[in-house]
Formats: C-alpha cells, sequence, structure tokens
C-alpha cells in the first residue's frame, strides 16, 4: 500500500529527501510523474493511471507535506522499510488503508518509474 501524510504533519520537510521516487512534495506545490523517475511523455501506469508525466499536476495538499500514491512504492527495492515513516518525527506518515498494494505490484512500480 502507498504511504500517506496525515494532517499531523508539521511541516519540517525531513521526509522530502528521503523519497527514492521522488513522491513527496511541500503542501501547495505542483508536481510531476517525471521528477525522480525515468517517466516521460504520455504514460499508462500498470494499475491503469495515466498522465502526462512532465505536466504540473495539482497539489495533492495545500496545507501540508503530500506523498502521490502512484509514485509511492514503500522503497520497495530501495530500503528495508519506508524512509518517510523512520524519519518522521511525528509518526504522520503511515499506511494508507485505502491502497493496499502487494510487494509484487509494488516492486513493478518501482521497476516502472526507474524504466528497469
Amino acid at each position: 500500500m502507498a504511504i500517506i501524510i496525515t494532517d499531523e504533519c508539521i511541516n519540517c520537510g525531513a521526509c522530502e529527501p528521503e523519497c527514492p521516487n521522488n513522491a513527496i512534495y511541500e503542501g501547495a506545490e505542483d508536481w510531476t510523474m517525471a521528477q525522480g523517475t525515468e517517466l516521460s511523455g504520455n504514460v499508462v501506469f500498470p494499475n491503469g493511471n495515466s498522465y502526462d508525466a512532465d505536466e504540473d499536476q495539482e497539489p495533492i495538499s495545500d496545507e501540508f507535506y503530500f506523498i502521490v500514491p502512484d509514485k509511492c512504492t514503500e522503497c520497495k527495492g530501495f530500503h528495508d522499510e519506508p524512509q518517510c515513516a523512520a524519519v518522521c518525527p511525528v509518526d504522520c506518515c503511515v499506511p494508507d488503508e485505502d491502497r493496499v498494494e502487494s510487494e509484487e505490484t509494488l516492486l513493478e512500480k518501482k521497476a516502472f518509474l526507474h524504466d528497469e
């Protein structure tokens, strides 16, 4: 499952540089699928979601840091645990119960994002 950042976030920014997929953004910041990945142009994810990887997307939160679910792999293939959760001083990086994904799916997403 993807990780989410709850509204308990204190906007310290500790999580952002730890994400190997560049899936974490400051509140109110536009984001793209291309940032931190090998994606470009029109892409269709294995889950069927499609994006123009280079096009700015609306922020998911205007108030606190957020994680783009389609870019989150829970650090599978990079680390033993989600790095955002490991460094968060207030434990607001938690599993998203609404986006349950198997380890196989997360590794497939990692390969897709990084053209492996």
